[in-house]
């Protein structure tokens, strides 16, 4: 269906792609994995028409093409659901679906045709919003669901799934994986890039391995690649850990720390809709997981410690004794509130990389007056940068890294703000099996270097493998802890789902 050849890039003095090729056929599901900046990420830019390459072709059915943009891509039905959503948050659903060539009769749109035609793809995906609910008001992973919806309106014959399962649950991301398989079987070609290897395995029909641009790994049946082969191809090398949730957990770096230090505590904390009487504690020194099913009131403790809900009842105490008023309040105590929703909430895309890794400390904070000098600026962020094997150049902007490598600067960003407090949402999310060891070494350590961290992940894998202890949530209350032997992803999946009411902390 697809076959792109030769695919020459470069960035600057960066190759993002060297001679790449890639062939889709029509009824399978091939995907497409690498470490983040193996040129994943261009790739799909050049074959969905955002990017031109600078040598190589692309055959659709046979023909050459050459996109001028994304939309004439659409058009001949190469459709992309990219992990950077694209969404229109102040346009209602019926809207977000139909961005351009929405139905008319009379001359106007018709929003009953509308609905009849979103409605059986809704329902495919297992996806019943408000039709004229505002996007930006639904969850995140109503919100990914919503995207890949709106491809699906274009009938492509190719479709790029890129991080299509990073923001859901486990329940949306089987079924996801179902409708994508249905997707194949009706005859669309699907490249499917994941960094859950093990989703990989279970989707894909053939898989491509790109690693530092280059194809080392080309098409090989799913069914004739191991994990541990794949992850070596990968990284060039051997994984010390594994992909997620593939390896027995590696235990937190420092035991956990003993009660009467400096702490994060709520007491008696209710958010109106979202938290009811909730009290815990987390230690210095402590990784705290929160857990639960969508709404049930987890987030809602991040909110609440950075600031940005607050209680009716109740009270919220950060190490220093003092209560978060606002956001910027909270910031100002050494709050650090990083997020896997780099492109809303986490980066300023346009901006170079230095003065995304320095805005907190500079501009909230203060630190370095009100004119620092942006040569130290430059220099403390390339630092930072190199800590975490940020492949770009410090000025550089920050849009054009790989969603990984933009995740990482959300992460400097803040270790560049010295916090006290690291309250992490998601915070692997998008990012490839090297990066997320990496980033979970640097919370191991500052968690040992006495920071308190308090993190939620849809990854269960991830929290068994980081946390001294989880608290799991339903209905605004904690309805059980686990820790030691119980600290397992089954019986954290059972927590969630069922939970154990009466046993809250």
């Amino acid at each position: 269906m697809l076959v792109a050849s030769g695919l020459v890039k470069h960035y600057g003095g960066v190759t993002a792609l060297d001679g790449v090729g890639i062939a889709l056929d029509a009824g399978e599901v091939h995907a497409l994995v690498g470490e983040n900046g193996a040129g994943k990420s261009t790739l799909v830019k050049i074959i969905s028409g955002v990017v031109r390459p600078e040598a190589g072709t692309i055959a659709l059915d046979g023909e050459r093409v050459r996109f001028a943009g994304a939309r004439q891509a659409a058009a001949q039905g190469v459709a992309i659901v990219s992990q950077e959503l694209m969404i229109y948050d102040d346009l209602t659903v019926l809207e977000n679906l139909f961005p351009y060539g929405a139905p008319r009769r009379g001359g106007l749109v018709s929003t009953r045709e509308m609905r009849a035609l979103a409605a059986p793809v809704l329902a495919e995906l297992g996806l019943d919003p408000p039709p004229h609910a505002k996007a930006g008001d639904l969850p995140l992973a109503d919100r990914q669901l919503l995207e890949i919806c709106r491809a699906l309106l274009q009938r492509p014959r190719v479709l790029i799934l890129d991080e299509p399962t990073s923001a859901l649950p486990r329940a949306a991301a089987a079924r996801l994986a179902e409708v994508t398989r249905g997707l194949a079987e009706r005859g669309l070609a699907v490249l499917y890039i994941s960094h859950f290897l093990e989703e990989v395995m279970r989707v894909a029909t053939r898989v491509t391995v790109l690693r530092d641009g280059r194809v080392v790994l080309p098409g090989a049946p799913a069914a004739d690649v191991g994990l541990d082969s794949l992850v070596t191809a990968m990284l060039g090398r051997p994984a010390a850990r594994a992909a997620s949730g593939s390896a027995q957990p590696t235990p937190p770096a420092a035991a956990p720390p003993r009660p009467g230090g400096a702490a994060v505590t709520l007491t008696g904390v209710t958010v109106p809709g979202r938290l009811r009487e909730v009290s815990l504690e987390a230690a210095s020194g402590e990784i705290v997981g929160l857990a639960g099913l969508q709404g049930s009131g987890h987030l809602a403790v991040l909110d609440a410690v950075c600031g940005r809900a607050r209680p009716s009842a109740g009270a919220v105490r950060l190490p220093n004794g003092r209560s978060p008023r606002s956001a910027r309040h909270a910031v100002g105590q050494g709050v650090a509130s990083i997020t896997g929703d780099r492109k809303g909430r986490g980066l300023m895309l346009d901006k170079p990389l230095w003065e995304n890794v320095t805005a907190v400390s500079w501009l909230a904070q203060g630190r370095g007056g009100p004119m620092p000098r942006r040569a130290a600026l430059v220099e403390r962020s390339r630092g930072h940068l190199d800590r975490l094997r940020v492949r770009g150049d410090v000025r550089a902007r920050t849009g054009g890294l790989s969603g990984g490598n933009q995740q990482k600067v959300v992460l400097a960003k803040w270790l560049d703000a010295a916090p006290a407090v690291l309250a992490l949402d998601d915070p692997t999310r998008g990012v490839d099996v090297g990066a997320r060891g990496e980033l979970h070494d640097i919370v191991r350590e500052l968690a040992a270097g006495g920071r308190v961290v308090l993190i939620a992940s849809s990854d269960l894998a991830e929290l068994v493998e980081l946390c001294h202890r989880v608290l799991v949530f339903q209905h605004g209350r904690v309805v059980d802890v686990l820790d030691g032997d119980r600290l397992t992803e089954p019986e954290l999946s059972i927590a969630m789902n069922a939970g154990f009411a009466g046993t809250a902390g």
